[in-house]
């Protein structure tokens, strides 16, 4: 049996996933990392602490008894995912013995760090403004991107930026410890800041703009393209099969598309998690230029892990609500701690739809998209005596679902067409969501049989560079299914109202908000 190995480089974990190629999951493994915190809004971790658990991952994942006898020997390609934008730097030693002796010169400062604001505005100042930077590189400079951190390390540890060979992606470092190639992928490289995302190249003229050497940026791939082999090194740590194929990858958001099966013209994913995520397949870069006095980049346009080296296509546009799930966990541990989410999920649903003209905004830690607000809050409007435990509840989920339907609204704004919305993430598993979704956004909601995220997708992306699939397309079609779809209901036209009354409260209070509120600087 042909298998696929998917790593991904999460946050708090290194996830491998073995599946076969008809998209069965046959066995996972997981091992945690730290995260270092030294200052209030710093994030960072040791790239050596990802590798550690990339080696524990992949050794247990291999001995799974589901793999049989020699699994690595039948492990026909591999690839990698990870979280994004963090930074990566490596001296000139970095590919010694193969990258087998590659160090980081400093921790890795992390998507989520917020050290960066003051970087921010100096890459506005400099690119021409943000309407500017949008139309160069296609996405608007936020403290979780990439190139904010490297004026910030140039800036405050001139000392180590004078020894800085390499920048690499998180999921890049461990493509060199597996293959002693330095190189990243197009998905990746586009939440840089540094990327030319129409040319899918990097953009010379923001590295000029910025003072760069544009020796630092690693070879780009697509990614469904082999970047490298295991290494004779690697294989004697992980116990793969020296010679084994390793694909570009990508960011994680891109590798769980693939893995939804999120690859074509009208396909969307949302992801329900903490933060809620909108992410639609695009086939040309469609950049977030409202003509209206809206800020720019509110969605961020990158390329997307559809392509291989015969075919350099696909983009997506993704907008961020930061308090999704998140928002529930709060409700439920502040106001009713110790009580079951499924059951206050089942109590929600005795409450109208449009709780009774209550109305929740999820802005529990800023906001991004609908509105780049870092100083937006969050609260309850409309609230009364009649109002119950059901009424809050369902309208915490009411909030988080209008939210999303006002990103899915600048999606098809962007000229971006959307035919079915795939769902993911925890909050997937209620069906009172669910069906909410499909109402709000008015278009079918669909379920599918993949579940591991990332790290599955990376290993779809695995197979098609092992030559498993001729394209991603391809791929996705032999893999995934469908489970569930939920249609619009009656409902659709009752949210309506509740919809639009939802969408004029921040316009409406945001100077009085504002003018109070210290900001959340968020990624």
């Amino acid at each position: 049996m042909t298998l696929l190995l998917g790593i991904d480089v999460g946050t708090s974990s290194v996830k491998a996933v073995v599946i076969d190629t008809a998209g069965n999951v046959l066995a996972t493994a997981s091992a945690e990392h730290p995260m270092l915190q030294p200052r209030i809004g710093w994030t960072e971790q040791d790239p050596g602490e990802w590798w550690n658990g990339a080696v524990l991952a992949i050794r247990r994942v291999l001995s799974s008894p589901e793999l049989g006898n020699s699994p690595a020997d039948r492990v026909a390609g591999i690839g990698l995912s990870g979280q994004m934008h963090g930074s990566v730097l490596l001296d000139r030693r970095a590919r010694d013995r193969h990258g087998a002796d590659a160090v980081a010169l400093r921790p890795a400062i992390l998507w989520n760090d917020q050290r960066t604001a003051a970087e921010c505005v100096q890459i506005e100042k400099e690119s021409g403004g943000r309407r500017r930077l949008v139309e160069l590189v296609g996405n608007a400079a936020m403290t979780g991107f990439t190139l904010p951190k490297l004026l910030w390390v140039r800036g405050h540890e001139p000392h180590l930026w004078a020894k800085v060979a390499h920048l690499l992606l998180p999921k890049d470092f461990i493509r060199l410890k597996l293959t002693g190639e330095i190189a990243t992928d197009v998905g990746d490289a586009s939440g840089t800041l540094l990327f030319n995302v129409d040319d899918r190249a990097w953009h010379h003229g923001m590295i000029h703009r910025l003072d760069f050497s544009p020796s630092i940026l690693p070879p780009v791939f697509e990614s469904a393209a082999v970047t490298g082999h295991i290494s004779p090194w690697a294989a004697s740590q992980t116990g793969l099969r020296g010679g084994t194929p390793v694909v570009g990858g990508s960011g994680d958001n891109q590798a769980g598309a693939v893995g939804a099966g999120v690859v074509g013209r009208g396909h969307v994913l949302a992801t329900l998690g903490t933060s809620g995520v909108v992410y639609a397949h695009a086939d040309a870069p469609r950049k977030d230029l409202p003509t209206d006095d809206a800020a720019p980049g509110r969605l961020h346009t990158m390329c997307a892990a559809t392509g291989t080296d015969q075919d350099r296509r696909g983009w997506c546009v993704t907008g961020v609500t930061l308090s999704a799930a998140g928002s529930l966990h709060w409700t439920r541990d502040q106001l009713f701690p110790g009580i079951p989410f499924d059951e206050l999920i089942q109590e929600a649903q005795t409450a109208e739809p449009g709780c009774d003209g209550l109305v929740f905004l999820a802005y529990l830690t800023g906001e991004r998209c609908p509105y780049a607000e870092p100083a937006a809050r969050g609260g309850w409007i409309g609230l009364t005596s009649r109002h119950s435990r059901a009424h809050l509840v369902r309208s915490v989920m009411e909030g988080v679902t209008f939210s999303m339907g006002q990103i899915l609204d600048l999606v098809r704004s962007a000229g971006v067409p959307v035919e079915a919305v795939r769902l993911g993430g925890g909050g997937a598993r209620s069906a009172l969501w669910r069906q909410m979704l499909a109402d709000v956004m008015n278009r079918p909601v669909v379920t599918t049989n993949t579940e591991q995220g990332p790290a599955f997708g990376a290993a779809m992306l695995g197979g098609v560079g092992a030559g498993i699939w001729k394209s991603v397309e391809s791929a996705a079609a032999h893999v995934v299914q469908t489970i569930e779809t939920r249609e619009p209901g009656p409902d659709a036209n009752r949210y309506a109202e509740s919809r639009e009354r939802h969408r004029a409260l921040w316009p409406a209070i945001r100077e009085i908000i504002t003018r109070a509120a210290t900001p959340t600087t968020h990624p």
